[in-house]
């Protein structure tokens, strides 16, 4: 079992920056694949970003990528998502997310979820 909690989020200019964090509880945390999801007002959940179970593999959604960096700190049981030169379309819930699984971008392969933080950036 592992327990998520994000924070991090909140109201930011565009061309901005926030650094989402997302502790986890259990023992076993390493050995999980993280990732991060996220939901705008009226839409789906979303892929954005996700990272091996040792930090060495990292992959982010196109929209995202030069822009946001996903990272770990196994040591800490903490994954990070530092997001820069924000955009008003990155506006949304962020999730992270746990998966047993080697690797994974579908967020039906994600057993554990946090409750989320909400991102919110002005024009």
């Amino acid at each position: 079992q592992v327990q998520l909690v994000e924070s991090g989020g909140g109201l930011v200019q565009a061309g901005g920056s926030l650094r989402l964090s997302c502790a986890a509880s259990g023992r076993t945390f390493s050995t999980y694949t993280m990732g991060w999801f996220r939901q705008a007002s009226g839409k789906e959940r979303e892929f954005v970003a996700t990272i091996s179970w040792s930090g060495r593999n990292t992959y982010h959604e196109d929209s995202v990528k030069g822009r946001f960096t996903i990272s770990r700190d196994n040591a800490k049981n903490t994954v990070y998502l530092q997001m820069n030169s924000l955009k008003p379309e990155d506006t949304a819930v962020y999730y992270c997310a746990a998966t047993p699984l080697a690797w994974g971008i579908d967020s039906g392969k994600y057993d554990y979820w946090g409750q989320g933080t909400e991102v919110t950036v002005s024009s």
